[in-house]
């Protein structure tokens, strides 16, 4: 139901929402809805495979501009639009139909669309040319779409003005919803917590023969399938470390990673002191979506908060580096830097989809990855220009697919 909070003095943030009917986006609308006093929506996209969906939420929230990735998929959506308001009971010219941009350059051109924030709920290095717009058109960056963070570090830290890009990764949130506890000089170490994915507690042996159905049978969180194949890896909590590192300039060796396999404590700050703070909550990305469109001020009930009245056993163990290598191989690309996290990023990517394919076993993703690390090496560009790291991307990919059978 709508918050009980009075909506915003200044009236309601104007949101534009990319990648709207994937687990993000279709959550961050559900923020949306139930607080129609705090947001509109002025912007939605999405790659355009599910254009039913999008057609729905765009009856609902009538955004000014909707936008489709894949061009073919244009004279689909029109046709939903039609369809849905049909089903809805809408009677001819009851609704409006908003524009329609489509093609590989539509998600970006709706990023700088007019609007206070945009949400990138992008999946995967796509993202990157939308997160680049819209830092470029002075927007507020909600993000979720960690990858293009990693992959443009440099880039995008240098179009960013101070307080531009706002975490949504709730690890990420739960790490800047921490620091204000202290000054950054205070600051010890970050602390990341990680479920341990569906096989938390296999040594490296036990995870030869795992399938692609096991690695997506998550035991906390919904997610797509490169994500939660990337959670069972741990390739994720690497890629959130690199993360961690560009957001808030903590040096990889004071960066952690604990296995929590609750996922109520999302991440803890350790200060100079002694002392630690952690971020707490049910496992909800609604919250972090929530804090995320309207940081820095928290929305009322945007997620339910943990139950007080029962006893609770919270645990904490170390990461088997061993069995779980990639977040060790992301501290060191990270340390590379350059283009050596754009490499990691889409050899991953490649691997992924050759273990869901059933041409990589399951050790072979990241095992993969590092040698198309390894591979790239003295290749790696210090200050890479866009070009530059979409010349990595592209070579990354192309080598992972020669080493999986593809090339």
């Amino acid at each position: 139901m709508p918050s009980s909070a009075p909506p915003p003095a200044d009236g309601p943030r104007d949101v534009v929402i990319l990648g709207s009917t994937g687990s993000i986006g279709t959550q961050a609308l559900d923020v949306v809805r139930r607080n129609p006093g705090r947001f509109r929506v002025t912007g939605l996209a999405a790659g355009g495979g599910r254009v039913d969906l999008l057609a729905a939420q765009a009856l609902e929230f009538r955004p000014e501009v909707v936008a489709v990735a894949r061009a073919s998929a244009a004279q689909d959506l029109q046709l939903a639009f039609y369809a849905e308001a049909k089903r809805r009971g809408f009677a001819s010219g009851d609704h409006s139909i908003p524009k329609i941009v489509a093609g590989p350059d539509a998600v970006a051109e709706v990023a700088a669309w007019r609007c206070d924030v945009v949400l990138n709920g992008v999946t995967g290095a796509l993202g990157l040319a939308s997160t680049l717009a819209a830092l470029d058109a002075g927007r507020t960056l909600a993000l979720a779409n960690k990858e293009s963070l990693i992959v443009g570090g440099p880039l995008v830290k240098a179009r960013a003005r101070p307080g531009q890009i706002i975490a949504v990764d709730s690890e990420h949130s739960a790490l800047a919803q921490c620091l204000r506890g202290g000054s950054a000089a205070e600051v010890r170490r970050l602390v990341l917590t990680a479920s341990g994915g569906p096989f938390r507690g296999r040594s490296r042996a036990e995870l030869g023969d795992v399938t692609p159905e096991q690695a997506m049978a998550h035991p906390t969180w919904d997610m797509g399938p490169v994500i939660t194949i990337n959670s069972a890896t741990l390739v994720n909590k690497g890629l959130e470390v690199i993360e961690a590192h560009l957001l808030f300039d903590v040096p990889f060796d004071r960066i952690e990673v604990m296995v929590h396999p609750q996922s109520v404590i999302h991440s803890m700050v350790e200060f100079c002191d002694g002392s630690t703070l952690a971020q707490a909550s049910p496992p909800d990305m609604r919250l972090p979506i929530a804090l995320g469109l309207d940081w820095p001020h928290r929305v009322p009930d945007a997620a339910a908060g943990v139950d007080w009245t029962k006893a609770h056993t919270w645990e904490l163990f170390p990461l088997d580096d061993e069995a779980f290598p990639a977040v060790a191989l992301a501290a060191r690309v990270g340390e590379m830097g350059g283009t050596a996290p754009a490499v990691y990023n889409a050899a991953n990517e490649e691997c992924v989809e050759a273990f869901r394919s059933g041409r990589l076993p399951f050790l072979g993703i990241v095992d993969t990855v590092a040698r198309v690390v390894d591979d790239h090496g003295d290749g790696t560009t210090r200050e890479p220009t866009l070009d530059d790291v979409l010349a990595a991307d592209s070579w990354a990919r192309i080598r992972a697919r020669e080493l999986t059978g593809l090339g």
